[in-house]
C-alpha cells in the first residue's frame, strides 16, 4: 500500500537516469538521481555494467541517504543506469524499487521506468498463462518479460516487438551486461527523455536536463515520441516504434512536476510558469496589497502574476527546507501540526492585509483549507486564491498518483462551492485555453495531454482496444 503522503500535492511516479562507459559511472549516476529526487522520495537504485554482468544496489529512501562513497565506489565503472521512485503502480517495498534486474541465458538486462502502463494487467495475464513468473507487482517489470520473450528475433527486433504490444505513458532507461544503454518513449511522448553528453564522449540519457547541468553534460536533444535510442561501444543510433499515436506531452511537467531549471519539451519550465501566471493575470486580475505563493510550488506563477498586475510580490508563508517527508500521522492533531512546521507564516507582513495566493493546484484540498484558516486567525483581511491550472477534476491514468475521481476535491464542488469549502474571498482557475497560448500551443493543434482538466484521454485505458 502506497502510505498516505499529508501534503496536498501531486506524486509523480519516477526519474531515470543513464550514463555510457564512464570510469565513474556509479558516482555519476548518484548525482543525476541527486538532480532528479524531486520525481521520487520513497526509493532509489543504481545498476552498473561491468565484467559482463550487472551489480545493482537499491534501498528505501532519498539518494544521499542510500549511497556514500564507499558504496558507489564498489559499484564502480561501466556504463550505469539510476531511479528514483514514488509508486503508483505496485507496492511501496523493497522489492518494487527499481532498477529491475533479470537474468537470461549468461546475460543481464536491468531496466528503469518512468510512466505507467494502462494495459499492464492484460499483458500480465498474457505473459502468465505462457509460463512466465514474476518477481514484483510493478508494470515495469512486464516490458523485460516480454522483451526476453522476443530475444530470439534478434536485439533491435524484441525492442521494437515488445514496445509495440505496450499502452501507456512510458519512458524507460534499460542496460545490458554488454554495457548498452537504451532510452525509450512511448509514441504519444507522455513522459520525458532527454538525451545529453560529456565533453570526454560519453552519452547520457535523463528524465530531466537538471541533471545534465550538475554533471556539465551538454544538452544534445530530447527523445521524440516513440523513438529507441541504442547507445554502444559503436556510437549511437535510433529506431522507431511503428506505432503512431498523436503527441500528447503532459503538460503536468511544466506546470507541476519537473525542476524550474529544466528543459522539457522544448520550454524552460520556469519562464513557462511565469507565463502561466501572466496569462492568470489577465483573465482574473483583483486589488489587493500584494501577491504571494505556498511555497514552493507557487512561486514562479506568483511572480508573472504580480508582474503583469504591477503589484508587489512577497514571500508571506516561510517554509522550513529541513523538514523530511510527513507519512501516516495517528491523530489529526499530529496532522495539522506537521503541516504547519513546514510552512509557517510572516506575521508581521500579513496582519491586517489584503492578499492575492498563487498556487499551481488545488488536489484534495485539505492542506489548502488548514493553511488559509491559519491566516485567517493571523488577522488577514482578504483572501483571494488564483490557480495557475485549470480545475483538476479527471483522474490520471499515465503515471500520477491520482487514479480516483472521489480524491480530486474539483470534481466534488463548482468553483464558487470550493470559495466557500476553502474559506476565500475569491477563487479563479486558469482556463484550458489561457494555459496552451501561455504555453505556446492553440487548442486545434495542441500538443499537451489535458486529460486531468478535460477527460479527453489520449490512449484508451479500459482494455477495449486489445
Amino acid at each position: 500500500m502506497t502510505p498516505f503522503m499529508l501534503d496536498d500535492r501531486y506524486r509523480d511516479e519516477c526519474g531515470v537516469f543513464g550514463i555510457s562507459a564512464h570510469p565513474e559511472a556509479a558516482q555519476m549516476t548518484y548525482f543525476g538521481l541527486y538532480a532528479l529526487q524531486h520525481r521520487g522520495q520513497e526509493s532509489a537504485g543504481i545498476s552498473v555494467a561491468r565484467d559482463g554482468d550487472i551489480f545493482s544496489h537499491k534501498e528505501m529512501g532519498l539518494v544521499p541517504d542510500i549511497f556514500d562513497t564507499p558504496l558507489l565506489k564498489t559499484l564502480g565503472e561501466g556504463s550505469a543506469i539510476g531511479h528514483v521512485r514514488y509508486s503508483t503502480a505496485g507496492a511501496s517495498t523493497i522489492h518494487n524499487a527499481q532498477p529491475f534486474v533479470v537474468r537470461h541465458r549468461q546475460r543481464a538486462y536491468a531496466l528503469a521506468h518512468n510512466g505507467n502502463l494502462v494495459n499492464a494487467h492484460l499483458l500480465k495475464h498474457e505473459l502468465e498463462e505462457s509460463g512466465s513468473i514474476f518477481q514484483t507487482t510493478m508494470d515495469s517489470e512486464i516490458f523485460l518479460h516480454l522483451f526476453i520473450k522476443h530475444l530470439k528475433i534478434g536485439f533491435d527486433e524484441a525492442l521494437l516487438k515488445s514496445v509495440e504490444k505496450l499502452r501507456g505513458a512510458f519512458s524507460f532507461v534499460m542496460l545490458t551486461s554488454n554495457g548498452e544503454i537504451i532510452g525509450i518513449k512511448d509514441s504519444s511522448g507522455i513522459r520525458p527523455l532527454c538525451l545529453g553528453k560529456l565533453s570526454t564522449g560519453q552519452y547520457v540519457l535523463s528524465s530531466e536536463s537538471c541533471a545534465l547541468d550538475l554533471i556539465s553534460a551538454e544538452f544534445v536533444r530530447e527523445l521524440e515520441p516513440g523513438e529507441i535510442v541504442i547507445i554502444d561501444k559503436n556510437g549511437i543510433r535510433s529506431l522507431f516504434n511503428p506505432i503512431k499515436r498523436k503527441q500528447a506531452f503532459c503538460i503536468f511537467e511544466l506546470i507541476y512536476f519537473a525542476r524550474p531549471d529544466s528543459t522539457i519539451n522544448g520550454k524552460n519550465v520556469y519562464l513557462t510558469r511565469k507565463a502561466h501566471g501572466r496569462q492568470l493575470a489577465i483573465e482574473s486580475p483583483i486589488e489587493a496589497d500584494f501577491v504571494m505563493p505556498f511555497p514552493d510550488s507557487g512561486n514562479y506563477a506568483a511572480i508573472g502574476f504580480a508582474q503583469q498586475i504591477d503589484l508587489p510580490f512577497e514571500m508571506g508563508m516561510i517554509r522550513n527546507h529541513y523538514v523530511g517527508r510527513t507519512f501516516i500521522q495517528p491523530t489529526q492533531s499530529m496532522r495539522d501540526f506537521s503541516v504547519e512546521m513546514k510552512l509557517n507564516p510572516a506575521k508581521e507582513l500579513l496582519r491586517g492585509k489584503e492578499v492575492i495566493i498563487v498556487e499551481d493546484s488545488i488536489v484534495r484540498g485539505t492542506t489548502t483549507r488548514t493553511r488559509v484558516k491559519v491566516l485567517r486567525e493571523l488577522g488577514v483581511k482578504k483572501i483571494h486564491m488564483r490557480v495557475s491550472a485549470p480545475t483538476h477534476c479527471f483522474p490520471c491514468h499515465y503515471g500520477i498518483d491520482f487514479s480516483s475521481k472521489g480524491e480530486l476535491i474539483a470534481a466534488k464542488y463548482s468553483v464558487p462551492e470550493l470559495t466557500d469549502v476553502l474559506g476565500l474571498d475569491s477563487l479563479r482557475y486558469l482556463s484550458i485555453e489561457g494555459m496552451l497560448k501561455a504555453t505556446g500551443s492553440k487548442p486545434e493543434s495542441n500538443i499537451y495531454c489535458t486529460a486531468c482538466f478535460d477527460g479527453n484521454y489520449p490512449i484508451p485505458f479500459d482494455g477495449s482496444i486489445f
